[in-house]
């Protein structure tokens, strides 16, 4: 029993100091010398483009999550034997590293192509024109990145969401995995167990998991991912259902688009939430988080508290944004974020 508690509070100790020691590598004032316009640049290109189409700024946030999730943990390898040794060794990975911008290349299929992304990630050519902004002021100075994080928590704000302060410092890496985005990722027909087994591998709690999903207040998808839920099921309301058939044949229209938020759906608020209580989640992950189980209180908690939502929503994309990213001379600063250098 000692020498379970031992193992126990070794592991532990461990994985929090690695933790610790990523965090404490990014830094918010990170270019206030190297390249003090980054953030200003990075903000003006994201509420010039969410201004011209309110959905950008779902898109731009939905890069950085699916950027982050892929290969976001490490990997330790512990022994004990009695009390005369301790051994581990730790092999990170790479979670935010703009990864998922890449373009394919001989030499390895990128993530754009796994089944979560292809044909539905979008936001590709703002990125660019950030990075192509930065190049000329700053050449070869801000990460692709960090630029996704900081694009992210703008959009957010664009859509009258919270704000937070994202540390930078994020470097970009140099290969990427159709693989792991299709095994990463979690799937929209996830039951909550699994939800909260795929957030829980990725460091989340079950109360960060539920609020950020709430990122679906925002955003749109495709009938395919959501025909089940609105023909099959029955924790639905009903007209609901009937309202969103019509837009989503059962047996055709894949591609036709309805909002995951019903009521609400180019503004950041608490209304998912709300839609939630009242039945309305448009995918089967979405409903699962108020189907008669343990995150029931949660989802009501932030339909009934717009402030609570964007305080944990906040704190929740800082830990996010700190999910095994590159930093010091791993990886690289991309001068074109679809390829490397």
């Amino acid at each position: 029993m000692a020498l379970n508690s031992l193992y126990n509070v070794f592991f532990f100790s461990v994985l929090f100091c690695v933790l610790a020691i990523a965090s404490s590598q990014l830094s918010s004032d990170f270019y206030a010398t190297s390249c003090p316009t980054a953030l200003s640049t990075i903000k003006s290109a994201v509420k010039s483009a969410v201004s011209k189409e309110r959905r950008m700024g779902a898109s731009l946030l939905r890069l950085h999550f699916h950027d982050c999730f892929v290969n976001a943990s490490s990997f330790f390898s512990l022994c004990l034997s009695t009390y005369r040794f301790i051994c581990f060794t730790l092999t990170p990975a790479s979670g935010c590293d703009a990864s998922v911008l890449l373009d394919d290349t001989s030499s390895f299929t990128g993530e754009k192509s796994a089944a979560a992304n292809v044909n539905s990630l979008r936001g590709f050519d703002v990125i660019d024109d950030i990075k192509s902004q930065l190049e000329s002021a700053c050449p070869g100075t801000v990460s692709c990145a960090d630029i996704l994080a900081v694009a992210a928590r703008d959009s957010v704000v664009a859509l009258g969401g919270s704000s937070w302060t994202v540390g930078l410092g994020r470097r970009d890496s140099t290969t990427a995995s159709k693989d792991a985005a299709t095994t990463d990722i979690p799937s929209p027909q996830l039951d909550l167990s699994d939800l909260i087994t795929a957030f829980s591998n990725k460091g989340f709690s079950t109360k960060e998991m539920v609020v950020l999903s709430g990122a679906h207040t925002t955003g749109q998808a495709k009938c395919q991912f959501f025909r089940g839920r609105i023909y099959n099921e029955t924790n639905i309301d009903s007209d609901f259902a009937t309202s969103t058939q019509s837009n989503c044949p059962s047996t055709d229209g894949d591609s036709n688009l309805s909002p995951l938020d019903v009521t609400t759906n180019v503004l950041f608020d608490n209304a998912y939430f709300k839609n939630l209580v009242n039945k309305k989640g448009l995918l089967h992950s979405d409903q699962q988080l108020f189907s008669g189980g343990s995150t029931d209180s949660q989802v009501t908690t932030y339909s009934t508290s717009a402030s609570t939502f964007y305080a944990d929503f906040s704190s929740a994309m800082v830990k996010m944004g700190n999910l095994s990213p590159l930093t010091g001379t791993s990886g690289q600063i991309r001068t074109n974020c679809r390829t490397v250098n």
